[in-house]
């Protein structure tokens, strides 16, 4: 797809301790959000003259770090943020289950719109608050916010956080400005704090942007948390290296001191020279990614219409996972999933990991070369047929 990077070449990773392809032989894992793509050069660079000083010990975000984050926002995202305001953390998941532990009391109410993040769950119940859904509605094409339910959940006096996911994973939606304020609005009006999970943000389609949730107005910015990271859109998640900003002074200190009390908030040899490496320099490698993922979407969407009837891929705006409609085909997906499995190989995530509305879902990892792709659908083809 470009001179300059090759995303065909698929290094092989079962025997590295990969999780993802920690599998049967013949099996194909396009389940977890892991891309099988090396990281840019550029940042494979900054690495390897971190490693080359050959001193581990402590360390801590410098000024670069700080100012790497600041011009990537601004630049890409047009979102203002303060170096005071952005904390350290060691990934998006620790930052969310330390900020539920900080922000809510035990049996409170956590509003999450699903389906959604299969880990926000965990998040919720391993630190003993419930968990509210406000599904999501889908007309067949796209999936919706049900703002009246939402109100509804948000009013419960016994909801005091809402997980946001911006953009939305498994669905694919960008979130627009209007629905962010609206959710803004909702939450100040009825005394509920936000946790925007923002890890796909630059898992764009080419031409389009996200709106972080913290630009849309002072409202936005003054009830939210935004987790941010490069670790998804750089395929860096080992590097346990991400952000928390918060500009309400109140949030902020709360969310310093839940990183701190839980021991996530310093940084490993490597997460701060990635992090740098790549908002600095790996902007020209993400652009050529999202081109690639986005011509594997195109072409998954078209084998289905062609080759797959009863299956239905969603229009995607965001993320490079595929959300595929078999409900068709099937009144259990995780039947459907695990005979999939069993039959073919073919690994894929079903929708009910996400949450009751995910039944006749299922979800498909596409960060990998085309000859993957054309694998799996093979697979999947013959498991129809």
């Amino acid at each position: 797809m470009t001179q300059k990077y090759n995303f065909d070449n698929l290094p092989s990773r079962r025997g590295t301790g990969c999780y993802k392809w920690d599998c049967g032989p013949d099996e194909l894992p396009m389940w977890i959000a892991d891309m099988d793509f090396q990281t840019a050069p550029e940042i494979r660079a900054a690495l390897q003259r971190r490693l080359d000083h050959g001193i581990f010990g402590y360390d801590d975000m410098g000024e670069d770090w700080y100012q790497a984050y600041i011009g990537w926002w601004r630049e890409r995202h047009g979102l203002v943020m303060e170096k005071e305001n952005l904390i350290f953390s060691a990934g998006v998941v620790p930052s969310i289950s330390s900020l539920v532990r900080k922000l809510t009391t035990p049996n409170e109410n956590v509003l999450i719109q699903t389906p959604v993040y299969n880990i926000f769950f965990n998040s919720i119940v391993n630190n003993g608050c419930r968990v509210l859904e406000s599904p999501l509605r889908y007309d067949g094409q796209r999936w919706a916010i049900d703002f009246a339910d939402l109100e509804a959940k948000l009013a419960d006096p016994q909801t005091s956080l809402m997980i946001l996911c911006n953009p939305h994973n498994p669905v694919g939606r960008i979130w627009s400005r209007a629905e962010l304020a609206r959710i803004g609005a909702l939450c100040q009006k009825h005394h509920v704090t936000v946790i925007s999970d923002e890890i796909h943000c630059d898992l764009t389609e080419p031409g389009k942007g996200y709106v972080p949730f913290a630009s849309v107005d002072e409202t936005c910015r003054s009830v939210s948390l935004s987790c941010i990271a490069p670790t998804k859109c750089f395929n860096l998640a080992g590097m346990h290296s991400s952000a928390i900003y918060a500009a309400d002074p109140v949030l902020r200190h709360k969310a310093w001191r839940a990183v701190n009390t839980d021991e996530v908030g310093e940084p490993g040899t490597f997460a701060c020279p990635a992090a740098v490496a790549a908002f600095r320099e790996g902007g020209p490698w993400l652009d050529a990614l999202r081109d690639y993922v986005w011509a594997n979407k195109r072409f998954v969407k078209d084998f289905a219409e062609r080759e797959l009837p009863g299956v239905k891929v969603v229009v995607s705006e965001a993320t490079y996972l595929l959300w595929v409609d078999v409900s068709a085909l099937t009144e259990d997906v995780k039947d459907f999933t695990d005979r999939l499995r069993a039959e073919t190989g073919l690994w894929v995530t079903p929708g009910t990991a996400y949450g009751r509305t995910g039944e006749g879902f299922f979800r498909m990892n596409l960060a990998c070369p085309r000859s993957t792709v054309e694998d799996a659908l093979g697979r999947l083809r013959s498991f129809l047929r």
